[in-house]
């Protein structure tokens, strides 16, 4: 028999899936979180909440707890600043690309229907559309959820971000539930398919103008998302929109979407650009995310682990660069190896100048690298020329939109400057690309608390304070400021002790 967890499991329990998951929970959900918590933790809820404290994403526990959490939280009008943003810039838009012709949505992981239903919903109240304005292709692996999706039946627990009077104009009640007006039903199209799969005709090139696909690209293992992505991006039309749960982000998965920010939430635009879609090549996250470096330790171990990565990969790429003959240049001058690790040293030890000189050096085919113009930004940034460092991050941005470290960078930068909102949107931007970066998120609630957002502040240093027991060495060592990590836990402590939250 599985034992109550207490109202502090609970609580760590709620962070732990902000943190990873980037889900929220409110006061009102603590007895569902409860519940779930029972249900996978046994009668050891300690132990289960330390292993998935030590756990990394992605695994087999947090997915089942995943799709457990998805699953119980299936509602009209979730995360609604994305519905905002579907009526108010996504539909105008496509109409206007469309002439005339009916804007076409995919809901991808459609579930009972909710998503699909709502959208359908808001193209007629917000964009005060006809139902002829727009098709929505509503998929899902899972027949029994397109039965009930078919069936268009909710309870009032699905239809609680459904104000009254909406519920009025397109429900009717019968018994215990309500069922949807037919004139909405008639906008979506359900079947059954697998997104793991590619389907020829569900993935025909220019298809869709719009794309839901929320909380499904965590289930996939990275290659399986990445070829799911690239699926989505060869089927939609140049300009069309893609929307993903707050916890998924395309960084390191395909390079074709530009990142949008508007409606306070985050979503993507195809490229204009048409052909064959490329997915990015590269998985992992890249070594250079992040500024302030400090002195440390000398011969501290993470710190030459993390030199030697980079000069390695520097030289890598200089063995598979084109040559002009055997080390020489077209001159016939000896061409220098890659000094990477030289750079580092000097940007250890705060010789900005000397670090700046050394990339300058570095041969010609290197210099848009993004470890290259990032550590070049960084130095600059160090420097104080914070203006000539944006100017290197755009470069960068223009190369990789979806550049955690570029985003930072520049927001460290507007900070320095004495622009919060902007050093606030790109720590945002930093922090959505890559859930898991503590330093990002620390900044984010330590300017929310100089902004007087004491509620915002305090569920981001939270958030910050997991993720900084958890943080990889050698990324505390790029973005710590010289700080170990008992002092950032420690400066997250003191803030939301100030803060009231007694941790």
């Amino acid at each position: 028999m599985n034992s109550e967890p207490t109202s502090a499991q609970v609580a760590q329990f709620r962070d732990l899936i902000a943190a990873r998951l980037g889900l929220q929970f409110d006061e009102t959900k603590l007895g569902n979180l409860a519940r779930v918590l029972a249900l996978h933790g046994g009668s050891n809820g300690a132990a289960y909440l330390a292993m998935l404290a030590g756990t990394p994403m992605p695994s087999a526990a947090w997915h089942k707890l995943a799709v457990d959490l998805t699953v119980t939280e299936t509602y009209f009008y979730r995360n609604v600043e994305q519905i905002q943003a579907f009526a108010e810039v996504a539909m105008p838009s496509c109409m206007l690309a469309r002439e005339g012709q009916p804007v076409r949505v995919l809901s991808a992981g459609c579930a009972s229907g909710e998503e699909p239903y709502t959208l359908a919903i808001t193209a007629r109240e917000a964009a005060s559309l006809g139902p002829a304005s727009v098709t929505i292709r509503a998929i899902d692996a899972n027949p029994t959820m397109l039965a009930k999706a078919a069936r268009a039946r909710y309870s009032a627990w699905s239809l609680r971000e459904v104000s009254p009077a909406m519920r009025e104009r397109w429900f009717v009640r019968e018994g215990e539930l309500f069922v949807l007006n037919d004139s909405v039903r008639q906008s979506v199209r359900f079947e059954q398919h697998n997104l793991a799969q590619d389907d020829p005709e569900l993935w025909a090139t220019g298809s869709y103008d719009i794309v839901f696909c929320r909380n499904v690209l965590m289930y996939f293992s990275p290659a399986q998302a990445q070829a799911v992505v690239a699926r989505i991006a060869g089927a939609m039309a140049p300009g069309g929109y893609l929307f993903l749960g707050h916890a998924e982000t395309l960084r390191g998965l395909s390079h074709d979407f530009h990142l949008c920010h508007t409606n306070a939430t985050f979503y993507y635009q195809r490229k204009e650009h048409s052909g064959q879609v490329a997915p990015a090549t590269e998985l992992s996250r890249p070594l250079w995310s992040g500024v302030h470096i400090r002195p440390l330790l000398v011969n501290d171990p993470a710190w030459v682990n993390v030199i030697a990565r980079a000069a390695q990969r520097i030289d890598t790429l200089a063995e598979t660069a084109p040559r002009v003959g055997a080390g020489e240049t077209a001159s016939g001058a000896v061409q220098a190896q890659p000094d990477l690790e030289q750079a580092l040293s000097c940007l250890y030890n705060e010789q900005f100048e000397q670090s700046l000189a050394l990339i300058e050096q570095l041969p010609q085919q290197h210099a848009d690298d993004p470890d290259v113009l990032l550590l070049k930004a960084i130095s600059l940034s160090q420097r104080g020329a914070l203006a000539v460092a944006q100017d290197v991050c755009r470069q960068l941005l223009v190369r990789d939109e979806l550049n955690t470290g570029a985003h930072y960078v520049l927001a460290l930068c507007h900070e320095e400057g004495g622009d919060p909102p902007a050093a606030l949107a790109h720590y945002r931007s930093a922090a959505y690309l890559d859930p898991a970066f503590a330093l990002a998120r620390l900044h984010i609630g330590l300017l929310e608390r100089r902004m007087a957002e004491s509620e915002a502040a305090r569920r981001d240093l939270a958030q910050a304070l997991i993720l900084l027991q958890h943080e990889d060495a050698s990324r505390l060592l790029l973005f710590g400021g010289g700080f170990p990590r008992s002092a950032l836990i420690g400066l997250c402590r003191a803030e939301l002790a100030a803060l009231g939250a007694g941790r």
